[in-house]
């Protein structure tokens, strides 16, 4: 290219960059609702009914996390799972219920009734539209309950089908052959090295590392157990931990622990390797159902979908 034409190139794109907001840093991503175009929705859903809904938390993650981290992971999830087979990903909101760690600043919790009618109302929007196919992924355990009742609501009073997705891809998930020594939960060695493979630019290893429970007597003497994954230990430990201070449980975050880090484990030892493999795992199972689930059930002329909707 000759020297003239290369710098007349080189100044209208400085002055475009120039033109445009510097903060801005986004690339448009496959089949994510909030990036595309009506015309683009209307020719996905020639091609799927099927829509993922991230339910997520705007909470506290520690030091070394970003408050956003359930967010992050559930939406960062569904568009590696839309590259590889036509969905829908439709986030709705960031907050969820996270009342046990308001005692963190930064936090937002919202009540069980208003995350599932927001949810709800939004499905019938997108089922108005002729989707018919809802994949629940819930990136925050707070939410698990509400998860379960809008699903209910759409398959009990709309014309969709809903599922919980993790639940649906936990048959094709590989089996795992640690074995677990230590306490690892909420912003522990986990969730930061998820964090390293789906949002590397957010976490801050710098502020990581080793972490101190206070538990109540009879919770941290059924620990062994929950490491372990008694079933019975895991479902009552989790019955009574986590649960905001009014409760009088003495489990709230800021009770249990002063970084907000429910975990025994240094999370220096998170690497991006383990969340990669976390989340291909996750990815791949979550496919290979939605696959399967497109053979048992093929997908109807949009016509039909909206024209059932209409008689409704």
């Amino acid at each position: 290219m000759p020297a003239r034409k290369l710098f007349a190139l080189l100044a209208c794109t400085a002055v475009l960059t120039a033109q445009t907001n510097p903060l801005w840093h986004g690339q448009k991503t496959k089949n994510y609702l909030p990036e595309m175009t009506w015309p683009e929705v209307q020719d996905l859903l020639t091609r799927t009914d099927m829509v993922i809904l991230p339910l997520t938390a705007l909470e506290q993650h520690g030091p070394q996390l970003p408050i956003g981290t359930d967010f992050f992971t559930a939406a960062e999830e569904a568009k590696l799972i839309a590259q590889r087979t036509d969905v829908l990903v439709a986030p709705i909101l960031f907050p969820g219920i996270s009342p046990y760690h308001m005692e963190f600043p930064g936090t937002i919790t919202m009540s069980s009734d208003t995350v599932q009618r927001v949810y709800f109302e939004a499905a019938q929007s997108l089922i108005a539209h002729g989707f018919r196919r809802f994949l629940l992924l819930n990136g925050h355990v707070g939410n698990t309950s509400v998860s379960r009742y809008i699903i209910d609501r759409i398959n009990q009073e709309t014309p969709a089908v809903a599922v919980e997705l993790a639940d649906a891809a936990a048959p094709y998930l590989p089996k795992s052959s640690t074995r677990e020594t230590q306490f690892d939960r909420h912003a522990g060695v986990g969730e930061t090295s998820g964090g390293l493979y789906l949002f590397p630019t957010l976490v801050d290893m710098s502020k990581a590392g080793p972490n101190s429970l206070e538990l109540p007597e009879h919770l941290r003497k059924m620990m062994p157990d929950v490491i372990a994954h008694d079933p019975t230990a895991t479902t009552v430990f989790l019955a009574e931990g986590l649960k905001p201070k009014a409760t009088g449980k003495h489990t709230s975050t800021r009770e249990m622990t002063s970084t907000g880090v429910w975990s025994e484990r240094n999370t220096n030892e998170a690497t991006a390797a383990q969340g990669r493999t976390q989340a291909e795992n996750f990815v791949t199972a979550a496919v290979q159902f939605m696959e399967r689930w497109k053979l048992a059930r093929p997908l109807q002329p949009l016509a039909e979908r909206q024209a059932r909707t209409v008689q409704k």
